[in-house]
């Protein structure tokens, strides 16, 4: 059983170990991380997961955007230790998340990921979103917090600083 709460600064260090071992080495070469680069991320969304014994088992994390102009969250990384994949950590987490962000207001969410995973959390492909490259267009993808929330918004993803 894990229990979802806010990350704190205490928890940075090993939410950063963390996403050191589920992804590939030099993860902060993607050209997500230059968009994050001196940014903090959103603090009211970014969550952790942690068993009774206090281990850290997920985290997910979301930073300010702007796509063509218009303030967007992105989401990600999200990532669950090996032990614990499989038990819908990553979903709980995801749509945890996803609740806290309509509650704060937010109006659309952007990720680079794999679209058959993140439809089940309604997130389709953007065909008007650049991210920087080298980015797979065909993992581009976006979520409406708010009706028509993406109706409009295009172009190139920016840092918003």
């Amino acid at each position: 059983m894990f229990t979802l709460s806010a990350e704190t600064q205490d928890d940075w260090w090993e939410v950063e170990a963390l996403y050191d071992l589920c992804f590939a080495p030099g993860r902060e070469a993607l050209s997500s991380y230059r968009l994050r680069d001196g940014v903090a991320p959103v603090a009211a969304l970014s969550r952790v997961a942690r068993d009774e014994q206090g281990i850290l088992g997920g985290a997910i994390r979301y930073w300010p955007v702007l796509v063509g102009g218009a303030q967007t969250l992105l989401l990600g990384p999200v990532a669950v230790h090996p032990t614990a994949q499989g038990e819908g950590l990553g979903g709980a987490l995801i749509r945890d998340s996803l609740e806290q962000a309509r509650q704060e207001n937010w109006a659309r969410v952007l990720l680079v990921g794999d679209a058959p995973y993140y439809a089940r959390f309604g997130f389709a492909l953007l065909t008007d979103v650049n991210m920087p490259p080298p980015t797979n267009p065909a993992r581009v993808l976006g979520l409406e917090l708010r009706p028509g929330a993406w109706r409009g918004v295009r172009g190139d993803v920016t840092r918003d600083a």
